[in-house]
């Protein structure tokens, strides 16, 4: 079980929630004492007089159940995250109190945990039906997903359930598709897993070990970067309205409160900015690109890995971030020269060069440790208010495009009414750099402000890549780490 107070991902989000923190009435601190009191009194036969908020206010944390994955809880390199616990995070913090989160092993354990007393309430893109009404109290609708069947890269795309047929389909147990199959009258013959996570299911289609497994659209876009063998076949036409669920009773007061929270962060933008720091980056996202990238971990990274490893260790950064800008500058090519003269791995140009202190591009350890001191003098250079991780966001897109085109795109934010501190808004306003009527307001003018915004989104990939892999163990990345660099 983890435990968190406040968000921290992003200090426009806290400022919205902040704002609207009197959005409801609260237990003053005098009476939050006394309802603990009768807890402790009456706890243990269950009759407190006390509603589901007020245990929970009283108790002092919210509990979370959910499933371990790219779009609902996971530990990443900053720490825990996910689209679901960052939404948690926030309906938490607005009643005042810790989130708490149990991760469960498979969706089918969801329910049963909660209606256990093990959770006190279930945020794991779990669809709202008619036939879990009976067991469940749900919030409000806030994501709408349709169903997709995936199949492999290479294979007969399918494009209905009758071209199914004859084919091995499996999809994971606790779900609405195997509803959806039974009702779509097709003759199929499927199998319901119990103890396959999605990433099993996808790995299991990528390896041709089964040819199909269905999955809701969100879950495969976020995860078909980690399995770029797989690709979505076509959507089922059942919409699956996601919702967060409580046990079913009289007592509603968790809803009410879940229903008043999700009124407010739609007002206030905090939806769309938690969805927009998970998903948008993955919209560009291209199989091909992740096929080359997996062959270059396998062929190139072992040599280079220890190097990453000892600049991020003197310039406090990630070095799985650092061998993502690699790649995305160089591939990993040592030799690498571009045709406006950058050259190396890190791709610095000579004017970088002399101010990091390096005096070969072309040497890997070199270029390696000089695109570090690079990066790191960015990020320090940045105003001391930018939180992580808009602050590397835009410190990487300063390393692309030049600290100073980065600061005309800043203001040119703040002037259209956007933040300049936060790197979905300064993100939106780059590609203004290329058009005359916007950079000749700026001091250094023209860019070509598109290519820092691609940048930085190759890079997230990449870098996420690079933890899930390493989360894994995988053959791929666990042989990079045991290969030595020659010197």
């Amino acid at each position: 079980m983890s435990q968190t107070d406040v968000p921290t991902t992003a200090a426009e989000d806290r400022k919205l929630l902040r704002r609207h923190l009197s959005w409801r009435r609260r237990l003053p601190m005098t009476e939050r004492l006394a309802v603990a009191a009768l807890m402790m009194l009456f706890g243990l036969s269950g009759n407190t007089g006390l509603n589901q908020l007020e245990q929970i206010q009283a108790r002092g944390g919210l509990i979370m159940l959910t499933l371990n994955g790219a779009t609902t809880y996971f530990v990443g390199a900053e720490g825990e995250t996910g689209f679901e616990y960052d939404l948690a995070r926030y309906f938490a913090a607005s009643i005042e109190v810790p989130l708490e989160v149990i991760p469960v092993a498979t969706i089918a354990d969801l329910i049963p945990y909660l209606q256990a007393g093990r959770g006190d309430f279930i945020a794991a893109n779990l669809s709202r039906t008619i036939a879990r009404m009976g067991d469940l109290r749900f919030g409000p609708v806030y994501e709408t997903v349709q169903p997709v069947v995936v199949y492999r890269r290479g294979s007969r795309r399918p494009q209905s359930l009758e071209d199914l047929q004859g084919g091995t389909l499996v999809i994971p147990a606790g779900t609405t598709y195997a509803a959806i199959l039974h009702q779509s009258q097709v003759e199929l013959n499927w199998t319901e897993d119990g103890e396959a996570s999605i990433e099993d299911l996808l790995d299991a289609v990528s390896a041709e070990v089964i040819d199909y497994t269905i999955l809701d659209s969100n879950v495969f876009q976020l995860n078909r970067r980690f399995f770029p063998a797989v690709r979505s076949a076509f959507e089922l036409p059942d919409q699956q309205d996601l919702a967060w669920a409580t046990r079913h009773g009289d007592d509603d007061s968790l809803v009410q409160v879940m229903r008043e929270f999700f009124h407010m962060a739609a007002q206030t933008g905090i939806i769309e900015s938690v969805r927009q720091r998970h998903f948008d980056h993955v919209e560009t996202f291209e199989p091909v690109g992740t096929f080359t990238f997996r062959r270059r971990v396998r062929d190139r990274l072992p040599e280079l890995r220890p190097l990453f490893e000892q600049a991020g260790a003197e310039y406090d950064l990630d070095w799985r971030l650092l061998a993502a800008v690699g790649y995305q500058e160089s591939h990993w090519d040592p030799e690498a020269v571009s045709r406006t003269g950058v050259r190396g791995i890190m791709m610095l140009t000579q004017r970088t060069a002399r101010q990091v202190g390096i005096e070969d591009r072309l040497d890997p350890a070199q270029s390696i440790e000089g695109g570090a001191r690079y990066l790191r003098s960015i990020i320090d250079r940045l105003p001391e208010r930018i939180e992580h991780p808009d602050r590397l966001w835009l410190a990487l897109a300063a390393y692309n495009v030049g600290f100073g085109h980065l600061e005309d795109a800043r203001v040119l934010t703040q002037r259209r009414g956007g933040d300049p501190d936060r790197w979905l808004d300064v993100r939106d306003n780059l590609p203004l750099l290329t058009q005359e009527r916007w950079h000749r307001q700026t001091r250094f003018g023209y860019a070509r402000g598109y290519e820092p915004v691609h940048f930085v989104e190759n890079i997230r990939t990449f870098f996420e890549i690079l933890l899930w892999m390493e989360g894994r163990d995988h053959p791929l990345l666990a042989d990079s780490a045991e290969s030595p660099t020659e010197t």
